[in-house]
């Protein structure tokens, strides 16, 4: 025998009741988001929205009133019938209490809903035709829908949004360093106050120059110097190959030597030293090569309901994300850059997306990124809150970059949403993998410590 659906009749009646007789009641409904759909019975249903049409029409709400608009709707009988919406006014309530009472409606009607979309996710599963991973989605997306807060946003005064405004500035007055996500970079911490919660980071570059090795430095101070967690997606390369660069990186043995293996006792007392210090940092991999966005989404939340905060995530690269099926290749990224947008702010922290240029780069003679080479999609532009350049210049000189083991690098912020543009200067030791503050060589060594 199937199991009633759980409901407050009584209360339905009794706040209904407390409409007709107290109409200032409606006033506690509207603030309370009290909807039709929320009532239980059919017949309540009706009755609700027939006194919102009374309200919203600048009538008073009585028993005549509401029985004589159901009338002309011809729904009076749907609505219970004029004995029924007449004894209404004995179940009604003070006024005083009708506040717990929308309370327990709505959660009552949060709960059917969250009964209706479980049923939905069951009855998907039985059908075997459903891609798996859409499927996790779609039901975590619902579920999440579910749980979101019912009320919505409501006015506040200009002196409630002042002092608040006030105490932000006097906070960050006060505030000694960042107050975003600190990437170490002094610089780049400068310009953007630290990758703010939220933002999508777009870090382009042409082949060759280094950003696949400057997102794994971003990843590695981020989980040096934030709580939280950090997430790695790479589309490219496997777990085990980035972590070597890492211990490259941290122990700042040549890359080459972990390759071939060609390595002293010492080599392996800093190689030790420094995976310690990587198995402190929450870094979190995941080398899927043909990912979906929606298994990014699932394995970020997942993340986060572990680890309680993301800092950052970092996807290498957007291009290689299985998108959904689009009419276009350009659409199909269009639509991922989007949801990479949507991911930074479902999970509260940047999320740094690299990205291939065009071959126009190539073209020009000074090899100079722009906006405009960011390839297949105008809507990644659009969608960035910063779009960050990566240039070697020597790369195009042979003859230098066969000669230096450690070049200047400049990294362009050729859009920043809530800040200034600029370009800043990085020194890349390719041998290691290292990007560090270009003062580094007067000691400002971010890996320091």
């Amino acid at each position: 025998m199937p199991r009633e659906l759980p409901n407050s009749q009584n209360l339905e009646s009794a706040v209904l009741g407390a409409l007709m007789v107290f109409p200032n009641v409606m006033a506690d409904c509207q603030d309370l988001d009290l909807t039709a759909e929320e009532f239980y019975l059919p017949a309540h249903q009706r009755l609700f929205e027939c006194m919102t049409e009374i309200q919203e029409s600048s009538m008073p709400i009585d028993q005549m009133t509401v029985i004589s608009r159901l009338k002309d709707k011809q729904q009076l009988d749907s609505a219970g019938g004029t004995d029924y919406i007449l004894g209404l006014a004995d179940a009604a309530i003070s006024p005083a209490m009708v506040h717990s009472y929308i309370e327990e409606i709505k959660n009552k009607a949060q709960l059917r809903r969250l009964i209706y979309t479980a049923d939905q996710i069951a009855s998907r599963s039985y059908q075997e035709s459903e891609d798996i991973d859409t499927l996790l989605d779609e039901a975590e997306r619902s579920i999440m829908e579910v749980t979101r807060n019912r009320r919505g946003s409501e006015f506040e005064s200009s002196r409630e949004i002042s002092i608040r405004v006030i105490e932000q500035l006097n906070e960050l007055r006060n505030h000694r360093g960042v107050t975003g996500i600190k990437t170490g970079y002094s610089a780049l911490d400068t310009i953007t106050n630290g990758f703010q919660r939220g933002d999508m980071i777009i870090l382009a570059a042409r082949p060759a120059m280094g950003k696949s090795a400057l997102a794994l430095n971003f990843v590695n101070q981020v989980a040096k110097r934030n709580d939280g967690c950090v997430a790695l997606f790479s589309l490219e390369m496997p777990a085990d190959s980035l972590m070597k660069r890492l211990m490259s990186c941290e122990s700042r043995i040549q890359s080459d030597k972990l390759r071939n293996g060609k390595l002293s006792d010492a080599d392996m007392s800093k190689l030790n030293e420094a995976a310690s210090r990587l198995s402190e940092r929450m870094i979190f991999i995941d080398d899927t090569s043909s990912i979906r966005v929606s298994q990014i989404f699932s394995k970020c939340r997942k993340l986060k309901s572990e680890y309680g905060t993301l800092s950052l995530v970092v996807i290498d690269y957007l291009q290689l994300i299985t998108g959904t099926r689009a009419d276009s290749r350009q659409q199909e990224v269009s639509d991922i850059s989007r949801n990479l947008k949507i991911l930074a702010k479902e999970m509260n922290c940047p999320v740094i997306a690299l990205s291939q240029l065009s071959r126009r780069v190539e073209e020009r003679q000074d090899h100079e990124p722009q906006l405009s080479d960011l390839r297949e999609s105008g809507s990644i532009e659009q969608d960035a809150d910063i779009v960050m350049f990566l240039y070697r210049k020597n790369y195009y000189d042979k003859e230098k970059e066969e000669q230096e083991e450690t070049e200047v690098i400049d990294l362009t912020l050729a859009k920043h949403r809530n800040g200034s543009i600029g370009r800043i200067q990085l020194a890349f030791e390719k041998n290691i993998s290292r990007f560090t503050n270009y003062a580094a060589v007067t000691g400002d060594d971010i890996y320091a410590g």
